[in-house]
């Protein structure tokens, strides 16, 4: 019994379909990045120059929330984990804590990137503008798309968890969503630093 569920915990979390979707994610977004990279070895001054037209404040601030969303859908997962059949109703009113918070933060991101956004495209910023704007639209509308798909798989965990629909060893649902949203955070990880930091 030992070595099947210690078999068992050594795959990756979630749903395998999961996992090469977020693989593929990967690849698209590292393109995206060496190719923003590139550019910018072209032409630091352009970069440099336009790169002050964008709000690192909030940036950080998106940062933040994202780090610490990931730490509550974490204690969500965790709480899954550990629940038996006594605790089947606690375990999953303490998941759907954790994960309405994990959701707040989401909306939050998502509203502090809508307010970036009409800042930027309010000074007359497009796609065209020039190669930094290019890529950073590119990216961050991308990962805005993420965010906000995250946010509804989260939201349909968080749904689940209000109808007990979590039982004990049934932790496979939660995990997938947990590891797109894990994966949207490492994106954003990455991106925040290339695009409004690194001068």
């Amino acid at each position: 019994m030992s070595k099947s569920i210690s078999l068992k915990e050594a795959y990756p979390p979630g749903d395998l379909a999961i996992w090469v979707i977020i693989y593929v994610e990967f690849i698209t977004f590292a393109l995206l990045f060496l190719g923003y990279a590139f550019s910018r070895r072209l032409d630091v001054e352009l970069f440099n120059a336009s790169q002050l037209a964008v709000n690192q404040t909030s940036g950080f601030v998106n940062t933040i929330i994202l780090i610490t969303s990931s730490y509550f859908v974490v204690k969500a997962v965790h709480s899954i984990k550990n629940m038996t059949a006594d605790t089947l109703q606690e375990s999953n009113k303490e998941a759907s804590k954790w994960l309405l918070f994990a959701i707040l933060c989401g909306l939050a991101f998502v509203t502090i990137k809508i307010i970036e956004f009409s800042h930027i495209f309010g000074m007359g910023i497009n796609l065209s503008t020039n190669r930094f704007f290019m890529f950073y639209i590119m990216l961050t509308v991308f990962h805005f798309l993420h965010v906000i798909l995250g946010s509804g798989i989260l939201f349909l965990i968080y749904k689940k968890t209000k109808i007990n629909g979590y039982l004990p060893n049934d932790s496979k649902g939660i995990e997938t969503g947990a590891s797109y949203w894990h994966m949207v955070d490492l994106l954003w990880i990455v991106l925040f630093p290339l695009v409004y930091i690194i001068r």
